[in-house]
């Protein structure tokens, strides 16, 4: 199978997979800690596909699909589960899962993509010959920062006298903990719309294209943008931080992810940009909004009523869950370390 035909169907055979998964699960343990596994997960992978693509570690990359896809799969998983573990206890292993440890591991998957695509890696990739060493170490450190920034900026005192509120988890950071992972999440979708574009204009600019330049010019864009967007969405327009989440950022990445890593930027690719960023863009948009209207329309049959808007925000955790939580990894597996095998089979012997 050829591109975009190829995407569209091992798409939608892995969001019919994604939405099986959800399913399983009543809607209570899914938002906790069934989501909280997968998250927890999403962090190795962009170091195995984006850090490393999918070449390392050697006595993965080496094997033949489907060989290879399993491989790498495990890794992330176990990787997963020693990440999963180490929170659950720096979080004084509270039962049921409290907000805190849940978000804190939602904003670490921003800071690795952050680490990963902005910085490309830098310093670490520079510093350590070693590209498995450097990629885990890479890993580290971006827990390590993403822990620090989750205690300066995160604040849950607005949940005080409710059930899930937990006094000594509470960091006291600057911002309400919604405003501060909306505000994460807003951020990042600038870094996919960039991606749409190649990175136009700034490649018209060799030094801007260099680390660690590029990584400082591009987290200033995002953060300088992504605020604007985020004023408008949660300020001038009024709209709940979670509601806003779930109709403008999440629906977009979701849809970059089909655009670019399931179709392979095959839609337009004989434009030139920024044509083809604003095309891909608009793709983007589109499909990601027909998408979170599709799972949201499926709700009540996959997980039953769920409570819409705060003080519980359940629909709005939930779709971002189902769609950031569930889907986005299961399609990167499938696309970056199964390579959409079988339908790629010939490709993959080519290899």
């Amino acid at each position: 199978m050829k591109q975009p035909a190829l995407g569209l169907v091992a798409s939608a055979i892995v969001i019919a997979i994604s939405l099986g998964f959800v399913a399983l699960f009543p809607s209570a343990k899914f938002l906790g800690s069934v989501t909280y596994c997968l998250v927890c997960i999403i962090p190795m992978e962009i170091v195995i596909g984006i850090t490393w693509g999918c070449k390392q570690p050697g006595f993965a990359a080496s094997r033949s699909q489907p060989v290879k896809g399993i491989t790498l799969a495990l890794l992330t998983v176990v990787v997963g589960v020693v990440v999963a573990a180490a929170y659950f206890f720096l979080f004084g292993g509270v039962r049921p899962l409290p907000p805190m440890i849940i978000m804190c591991s939602i904003v670490s998957v921003i800071v690795t993509f952050w680490a990963a695509i902005m910085w490309g890696g830098w310093p670490f990739i520079t510093l350590i010959k070693n590209p498995v060493a450097a990629g885990l170490t890479m890993l580290v450190a971006c827990y390590a920062v993403n822990y620090a920034l989750f205690r300066i900026f995160f604040s849950y005192e607005f949940m005080k006298g409710g059930p899930a509120y937990v006094e000594s988890l509470d960091p006291h950071g600057l911002f309400n903990a919604n405003l501060a992972l909306v505000f994460y999440m807003t951020a990042i979708t600038i870094m996919f719309l960039m991606l749409h574009f190649d990175l136009w204009p700034l490649t018209k600019s060799a030094s801007v294209m260099k680390q660690p330049v590029l990584g400082l010019v591009w987290t200033a864009i995002c953060l300088v943008l992504g605020g604007v967007v985020f004023y408008i969405g949660i300020f001038t327009m009024a709209m709940d931080p979670l509601t806003f989440m779930v109709r403008v950022p999440i629906p977009f990445i979701f849809g970059t992810i089909i655009v670019l890593n399931m179709l392979q930027n095959s839609l337009f690719a004989k434009q030139t940009q920024p044509v083809k960023g604003i095309l891909n863009a608009v793709a983007a948009a589109l499909i990601g909004v027909a998408l979170a209207l599709t799972y949201t329309a499926l709700a009540p049959t996959l997980s039953g009523a769920l409570a819409v808007g705060p003080p519980a925000n359940e629909f709005e955790r939930w779709l971002a869950s189902a769609l950031l939580g569930v889907t986005f990894p299961f399609l990167i597996f499938y696309a970056e370390f199964f390579q959409f095998w079988p339908f790629n089979k010939s490709k993959q012997e080519a290899l």
